[in-house]
């Protein structure tokens, strides 16, 4: 099921399912100054931006060229996997802070660049969501059969280069048969026997739906990297990574008022969240309408979705404000001493790790991955004739993952009251 890439201007940022009284986060006059707009007091120029952009667009050629080298299709290897991610994350960057800091970037330039960056990186993730999901459902189906764990597989991120037959393929396609082994050799605790049963042929459906769309959007992405719309995005990273489109006035502007405003959208939006209810656990929020008969995906997930973006974009605009701190100050730490599964940039200043922020956007992402898991389930239960067994299998997966929805709202919850509006 593809991914949805929400719109940070959408009105529904700041309001949302829950956000009627008695919903709200906290006092709103609370500390708000708890998210940082950057390491530095004095005014910030759009030079730092620009720096910052020509580094992420070297990052997007290099990553570029190596999955270029790597190969694709049948040829593919890790390398090109971990070139794909690059893109990914420099594509993200580039098209965050062009919409943060949009007002010092030349406008026209700006609009038709973002979009073509926000379809690099949609369609570059495709194929490795098809395929964590997968995994994630498989491995939700194991534990909730009291079945073996799986067995060993490959990185989530192999389906990008290698597709059905590529790295991590083959042990992806026996996970079905594993469950289907393990379900029919192993005793089921009391009142679990229709689940154990149903869990082969629902591992078996999930297997073949997702590898099937994990398949498309494999081919999705080798079309698009292969597209004139795809070198016509390269050719404008490319000279993007020698000259940055500023406006007349940037060279008087102050970064630090944008990246505030970044910083306020995300605790706004956060303040429309029903954090008082998500602040207890079990608390059953998550599988509000479970029952629906509507096929969409659950629209109160939205705006928690709407909240990760945000955090996101207020971590890109940090960066760009650290660059400037960096540069001003020789001693500054590079990317040598900070871990690169926090900020995987190559970019000459790269903040350290704020683990305030990174558990919560850790567990946005838990939260993002769940509710994906339980529509694909959800999705699958609705196949014609399907057995009982089945059905029942994939209904109990499908409230699962919404209790891991609910438990990764619970952990934001917590990590945002207490770390990151505690802090400072």
């Amino acid at each position: 099921m593809a991914q949805q890439h929400l719109d940070p201007t959408d009105p529904r940022t700041g309001s949302g399912p829950g956000s009627g009284p008695g919903s709200e986060s906290g006092p709103r006059t609370g500390p708000r100054t708890g998210l940082t707009t950057g390491p530095t007091a004095g005014p910030v120029s759009a030079e730092a931006l620009a720096g910052y952009l020509r580094a992420q667009a070297t990052e997007f050629l290099r990553a570029l060229r190596l999955h270029r080298e790597a190969g694709a299709g049948a040829a593919a290897s890790e390398g090109s996997v971990e070139a794909a991610l690059a893109l990914r994350r420099s594509a993200r960057r580039i098209s965050g802070s062009l919409h943060t800091f949009q007002t010092v970037l030349d406008p026209d330039w700006s609009e038709a660049m973002r979009p073509e960056l926000a379809w690099v990186s949609g369609t570059l993730a495709l194929e490795h969501a098809c395929s964590a999901r997968l995994e994630r459902l498989l491995q939700a189906l194991h534990r909730l059969s009291g079945t073996a764990a799986l067995p060993a597989q490959g990185p989530a991120g192999a389906g990008p280069a290698g597709g059905p037959g590529g790295p991590g393929g083959s042990a992806r396609s026996s996970a079905p048969a594993a469950v289907a082994a393990t379900a029919g050799t192993t005793t089921a605790a009391p009142g679990r026997g229709s689940l154990t049963v149903g869990a082969a042929k629902a591992g078996a459906l999930l297997d073949r739906q997702l590898t099937l769309a994990r398949t498309r959007a494999h081919s999705t992405a080798l079309q698009a990297l292969g597209s004139s719309r795809f070198h016509a995005v390269a050719d404008k990273v490319a000279v993007l990574a020698s000259e940055v489109p500023l406006t007349p006035a940037a060279g008087t502007a102050d970064l630090r008022p944008l990246a505030g405003a970044a910083r306020e959208r995300l605790v706004d939006a956060v303040a429309a969240l029903p954090l008082i209810t998500a602040g207890s656990p079990y608390n059953a929020e998550a599988l509000a309408h479970g029952l629906s008969p509507d096929p969409a995906p659950h629209p109160q997930d939205a705006p928690w979705h709407q909240v990760r973006l945000l955090l996101r974009l207020h971590r890109y605009a940090l960066e760009v404000l650290y660059r400037a701190a960096a540069a001003a100050e020789p001693t500054a730490p590079t990317t040598a001493t900070v871990p690169t599964t926090v900020f995987p940039t190559t970019s000459p200043a790269a903040p350290p790790p704020d683990l305030r922020l990174l558990a919560a956007g850790e567990a946005l992402d838990r939260h993002r991955d769940a509710s994906e898991a339980s529509a694909a389930a959800a999705h699958a239960a609705r196949t014609p004739r399907i057995t009982p067994a089945t059905a029942y299998a994939l209904g109990v997966l499908h409230a699962d993952q919404r209790h891991e929805v609910e438990a990764a709202r619970y952990a934001f919850q917590r990590s945002w009251q207490k770390d990151v509006l505690g802090s400072l």
